[in-house]
């Protein structure tokens, strides 16, 4: 089968695009023929699969999960999307290929000109098109197995429905080159839905793509485990501030907390800059190798500090989560739609690029054990409710592939 384009729509531009976009790819001629699919039946077990970054290979995911070196708060699977196995789908992940050093470097090399990881999309096509449906964790991957049903134009019959996860895409769509949102308005056709971590994500969505149905999941972490609360005054306070989303304001926490002799402020990160904070003793950077490092850090800390810049994606949601279940009094920044998973109870709110108000939280629930204890309780119950977690959010998935697909449920 060639490639072929449906153009008749399209202007000079994205025309021109989808030529650049399909020079740059080649997809072999002949393919296995995909069975045909019957979703007539409730009882069908719907098959998923589940396109991932290349770097997120579920064999090595599991691998550190097992062994602990996957930090923080996760499921065996990544994200969670095995536990549709057993909401009556069969799922399958995308696997990352062997690769050398040059195919590797042209690999990345597309990447970057293009935004999306064409390659790594076609070389598992075949699985890809053989599902009902694929599901995408970040736009990077629904982006290219949009341009690859774009490519490959399979019949209506036997064409998985997509449902595409943006994250960071909205927060810097109006920065991006105009080729960029071209090709990105043009590939967004292809996506049967589109959903989002928050509700600020979701109105930004459906001004940009009215016709794209979108819909917000809230995103969740493994939630049936929830440690004691344990209320841990202590001079000097302790502020743990962990992440790496491009999100974190670090310059503002290091601002609001360094050189005061009653708190010291622990950055766990592998992208704040050690240059924020030089000379300064109650500040330290570091990063950690497994589990057993993150936990011990949680049991010193007196609370979780997640400073942020402006966001429209929910960032620091996995930390408020994490803090929550580990039994943590949270000050968050006031941005990103956080409040559509915690509210004024569970969390301290802050305005955003205020070192002074950072400053004043710490030392107003750092000092009062009956505050952090209302914070905590209030955190974590919410956290470990069944409105949150990983369950719920692979839940949210099932609930509407099977909208999308026309089952009962």
């Amino acid at each position: 089968m060639g490639l072929t384009f449906a153009v008749g729509s399209l202007d000079d531009g994205e025309v021109s695009l989808a030529v650049c976009l399909r020079n740059a790819f080649s997809l072999a001629s002949n393919r296995s023929a995909v069975a045909m699919k019957s979703l007539a039946s409730k009882k069908q077990r719907i098959n998923v699969f589940v396109h991932l970054a290349a770097g997120h290979d579920a064999h090595e995911w599991n691998r550190r999960w097992k062994d602990k070196t996957l930090v923080g708060i996760n499921d065996p699977s990544p994200y969670g999307y095995a536990r549709a196995n057993l909401m009556g789908c069969d799922v399958r992940f995308s696997s990352a290929a062997a690769e050398g050093f040059a195919s590797k470097a042209f690999r990345l090399a597309l990447r970057v000109i293009l935004g999306f990881d064409l390659i790594h999309a076609r070389r598992n096509a075949k699985a890809m098109l053989a599902a009902d449906v694929v599901w995408t964790h970040t736009e990077s991957q629904f982006l290219a197995v949009s341009a690859l049903l774009k490519f490959t134009r399979p019949p209506s019959e036997k064409r998985p429905k997509i449902i595409g996860q943006a994250v960071w895409l909205l927060d810097r769509w109006r920065r991006l080159p105009r080729p960029h949102r071209m090709l990105y308005r043009w590939l967004i056709r292809e996506i049967d839905l589109l959903t989002v971590h928050s509700p600020e994500n979701a109105k930004i969505a459906r001004e940009l793509f009215p016709n794209t149905r979108v819909e917000v999941v809230l995103f969740g972490i493994p939630n049936e485990k929830r440690m004691p609360i344990e209320i841990r005054p202590a001079h000097p306070i302790r502020v743990l501030s962990l992440g790496n989303d491009r999100h974190r304001d670090w310059d503002v926490a290091v601002r609001a907390l360094a050189g005061r002799s009653d708190v010291e402020l622990t950055i766990v990160s592998s992208t704040a800059r050690p240059q924020i904070s030089p000379g300064t003793r109650n500040v330290r950077i570091l990063e950690v190798a497994d589990n057993l490092e993150l936990q011990r850090l949680f049991e010193e800390a007196t609370l979780m500090l997640v400073p942020l810049k402006p966001n429209k994606h929910a960032s620091g949601i996995t930390v408020l989560q994490e803090a929550a279940l580990m039994g943590l009094p949270i000050i968050a920044t006031d941005t990103g739609g956080l409040r559509a998973y915690f509210d004024d109870d569970a969390v301290v709110y802050l305005p955003p690029s205020d070192p002074a108000a950072i400053a004043s939280a710490v030392t107003r629930v750092g000092r009062q054990p009956k505050l952090m204890e209302e914070l905590a309780l209030a955190a974590q119950r919410r956290a470990s409710s069944a409105e949150l977690g990983c369950g719920s959010y692979i839940r949210r998935h099932v609930d509407l592939t099977k909208d999308l697909l026309q089952i009962a449920s």
